[in-house]
């Protein structure tokens, strides 16, 4: 490898906003995720249902609709 073209490959702490902080090697100094495999539902088992049948009876009740 060539000397002085690759950039700085150092330790780095990834934090997500459940509190969540991950240790490891990256080009960038800190980052910050808004979701992590300990809160994602598809690692938790915990999913969030989202009830569209009451956005769409919202909609017909403010558009007067039947």
């Amino acid at each position: 490898m060539k000397k002085g073209i690759h950039p700085d490959y150092s330790l780095t702490n990834i934090r997500c906003a459940c509190g969540n902080t991950i240790e490891t090697r990256s080009t960038k100094k800190d980052i910050v995720v808004e979701i992590c495999s300990k809160c994602h539902p598809f690692f938790t088992g915990k999913q969030k249902l989202i009830d569209p049948a009451g956005r769409v009876e919202k909609f017909k009740r403010k558009y007067g609709m039947k």
